[in-house]
């Protein structure tokens, strides 16, 4: 699985030792050393994957997955920083990144976890063959894997990766109760340094983009004591009468 991969990091040390570890499984590596220099390889190479250093001198980590995803570039973002406190992890993952990793973490791990989000994105792009339409519906909210787009009787939806990943898998079964621990394996697999609080704010922050009261949501509900599950407000409706 030869990729184009850029590391974005401004210790010299680290960036050499990922820069080894990733050439060695025979990708093509590019470094760079600050936040603006990663903007503007990403946006001359679009590499296969970033991997991205939070604390970077010219623009933070943070600030660089924030531009991306705003210019709608699907690069998948692994994070690397020496912040561990929830809340950090949060926002990485809120703004966009795909995984996130603290130091001091094992090479080989990192080379587990470059390898997963590289499937991933490269299953999405078979995936993406038009061969037929794909979307899921559920009433009025419809998700397209093939175009990764999601929309609301016809009003378009700008998700991160991590609230599509949640609102695509369970548009696959709609009705469904999907356990927090579902949920997060689709996000990420197995990661020790995330809680099921992860699940909790990509849920409350898809309601405020599909629900028309966030605080009184009528397509994404929560089961309480068991997760969540996605469900289509006017067929409900129309059971209850």
């Amino acid at each position: 699985m030869c990729a184009n991969v850029i590391v974005a990091e401004d210790d010299e040390k680290q960036a050499e030792l990922v820069r080894r570890y990733l050439e060695h499984e025979g990708h093509a590596v590019t470094v760079v050393g600050d936040g603006l220099a990663a903007l503007a390889e990403v946006r001359h190479r679009e590499p296969d994957l970033l991997v991205l250093d939070v604390m970077m001198p010219r623009a933070d980590g943070l600030d660089v997955v924030r531009v991306l995803r705003a210019e709608h570039r699907e690069v998948p973002v692994l994070m690397l920083t020496a912040r561990s406190t929830e809340d950090d992890l949060l926002l990485g993952l809120d703004l966009g990144a795909d995984d996130y990793m603290t130091k001091p973490y094992s090479p080989r791990e990192l080379m587990a976890r470059v390898r997963t989000l590289l499937r991933r994105s490269r299953r999405g792009a078979r995936g993406a063959e038009p061969v037929a339409d794909q979307a899921l519906r559920c009433g009025a909210l419809v998700v397209d894997p093939d175009r990764h787009e999601v929309s609301v009787g016809g009003r378009s939806v700008d998700c991160t990766p991590g609230e599509f990943r949640i609102l695509a898998a369970m548009a696959t079964e709609p009705d469904r109760v999907f356990t927090r621990q579902r949920l997060l394996e689709e996000l990420h697999g197995f990661d020790r340094y995330i809680s099921f609080r992860t699940v909790d704010v990509h849920i409350m922050n898809l309601r405020k983009k599909i629900e028309p009261a966030p605080r009184r949501p009528a397509r994404l509900l929560t089961v309480f004591g068991v997760g969540y599950k996605l469900t289509d407000p006017e067929r409900s409706a129309s059971r209850a009468c």
